[in-house]
């Protein structure tokens, strides 16, 4: 039978996880591989998940499932961290899904069956698993147009004219907050001009926020997804838990629907859970009961919320760093907006065929389109790095 199958496409990153760790180059820079990195270049577990996972090895009992919903408690944290305390959370429901992917394709499994093979408009760039996990689920995907390279910006007027040619029932995928790759990300009139053709062409809103409490912080970085929520009648949500609670093998994320009463929220709900009966019936619980209990536990959320505030402010030390090095070496501002991005990423500009000079000549490792880890950046050879860039442009 499996004599007809062809290799499956390399997954680029995780090929680019194996040429680094074969190069025996000293001085080597991985700015690939999208986690959280600290000065020592770990990926440390966070203080408040490691006292939380004791306490879960002491006082758990038993095994047993939960249920196809997973951990209740750990859905009303999420649906309280995104959507915010004011929130009307009678008509918003939460599935514990196995990470922020497991989250995309339970929404995704939900809009099919919602409406078959509708359309979800994606931002061009995006993530790259975004497109593969729509059409998993038999939906449609379009791009609207979003960022700038030589500019560094959003281009939020031909963003908007795309949104503007969008058919009533069209979805329309929207990165909550740091945007993955670019790090370019809308300001606070951009989201509400967006929610006025949501509104006017009749369009459901997707939020993907996977790096809350990475860019402005975590209220802010829930700011879009707040506003939108505020205004619209219906919007669906998958977040993620690997990046702000550094948990991610653990693949804790939750899907959430919010619809125009409780009792289509029920409908809804009833029948993401029959998707997660068919995709893998019940999600993993450890990770997620540990992030249950520092949301719930005062004194272990603000033991969270201080080392996560860190890791985002050294982010941004590391982004202005960078780019002051860069305007150095370039004597230009060609990568100034580097400095006002957000999140763990920034697409440079490069061509690949630079990218793949950085590599081969430097030691430098990046995904091919550019885009960089900020968390992998070297404190101590910014302007090392600045030059190896600035002797492969063109």
């Amino acid at each position: 039978m499996f004599e007809t199958l062809q290799p499956a496409p390399a997954d680029k990153i995780l090929a680019l996880i194996g040429l680094y760790r074969n190069d025996p180059r000293p001085g080597k820079v991985d700015l690939g591989v999208g986690v959280y990195k600290d000065i020592d270049g770990r990926t440390p577990v966070m203080r408040a998940v490691r006292e939380a996972e004791k306490r879960l090895l002491a006082s758990q009992d038993t095994k047993t499932y939960l249920g196809l919903a997973g951990d209740t408690g750990f859905n009303a944290a999420m649906i309280k961290l995104a959507f915010g305390e004011k929130a009307d959370h009678s008509r918003i429901r939460a599935a514990q899904a196995p990470g922020g992917s497991g989250a995309l394709r339970l929404v995704a499994e939900l809009l099919q069956r919602t409406r078959a093979g509708a359309t979800v408009w994606l931002s061009d760039p995006t993530w790259p698993n975004h497109p593969p996990v729509m059409r998993a689920a038999g939906l449609q995907v379009r791009d609207y147009p979003y960022f700038d390279a030589a500019s560094g910006s959003v281009r939020f007027d031909e963003m908007l004219a795309a949104l503007k040619t969008a058919n009533s029932g069209d979805v329309v995928l929207l990165h909550g907050c740091c945007h993955n790759p670019t790090g370019a990300n809308l300001d606070a009139a951009q989201w509400a001009k967006v929610a006025d053709v949501l509104l006017e062409r009749g369009l459901l809103p997707f939020v993907d926020i996977a790096y809350q409490g990475f860019g402005e912080g975590l209220d802010a970085d829930a700011a879009g997804l707040r506003l939108l929520a505020d205004r619209m009648p219906e919007m669906v949500v998958a977040s993620s838990c690997s990046k702000n609670f550094a948990v991610y093998r653990d693949r804790v994320g939750a899907a959430m629907v919010m619809a125009k009463d409780g009792a289509q929220a029920d409908v809804a709900m009833s029948q993401m859970l029959a998707a997660a009966r068919a995709l893998y019936s019940m999600p993993p619980d450890h990770g997620a009961a540990a992030v249950r209990m520092v949301l719930e536990d005062a004194g272990l959320k603000k033991d969270w919320e201080t080392e996560l505030e860190g890791m985002r402010l050294r982010m941004l030390r590391l982004r202005v760093a960078f780019a002051e090095a860069l305007r150095r070496q370039s004597n230009s501002d060609r990568f100034d907006f580097v400095a006002s991005h957000r999140g763990m990423f920034s697409r440079l500009g490069l061509t690949e065929a630079q990218v793949e000079r950085l590599r081969t000549e430097h030691a430098v490792y990046m995904v091919g389109d550019s885009r960089i880890n900020v968390a992998g950046l070297p404190e101590g050879g910014m302007d090392d790095l600045a030059k190896a860039i600035v002797s492969v442009l063109d």
